[in-house]
């Protein structure tokens, strides 16, 4: 089961076609769709599950000031607009790496068959 990330904002609107094509893909592939308003503020265990990490590693990132959180008494709360702006920028950042990792790879002959 894959949990996927699928962005609507009245403001800046993608095209709403793209939209439920990932929608139904996503229930293609036996995924889960989870509706969350982008103003909700989410617990450190709830956005490390989202995150697919660790809750000691997504402290870590508040920590070190990575992700914006509200804190209330010895709790932390993150909205999930925040969480999906750092997510978005964490994929981009993968991908490029992933990419550079590719070109390298190439560079050097690739593979060996």
């Amino acid at each position: 089961m894959s949990n996927t990330a699928i962005s609507l904002k009245k403001a800046n609107s993608p095209d709403p076609a793209k939209f439920f094509e990932r929608v139904i893909r996503t229930f293609a592939q036996k995924g889960v769709l989870t509706s969350i308003p982008t103003n909700k503020e989410l617990t450190t265990q709830q956005v490390a599950d989202i995150l697919n990490v660790s809750h000691q590693y997504f402290i870590k990132l508040l920590n070190e000031k990575q992700i914006p959180f509200r804190e209330i008494k010895t709790h932390r709360y993150v909205r999930m607009d925040d969480l999906l702006i750092y997510k978005r920028q964490r994929d981009i950042t993968r991908m490029a790496l992933l990419d550079n990792l590719s070109q390298m790879t190439q560079e050097f002959g690739g593979y060996e068959e």
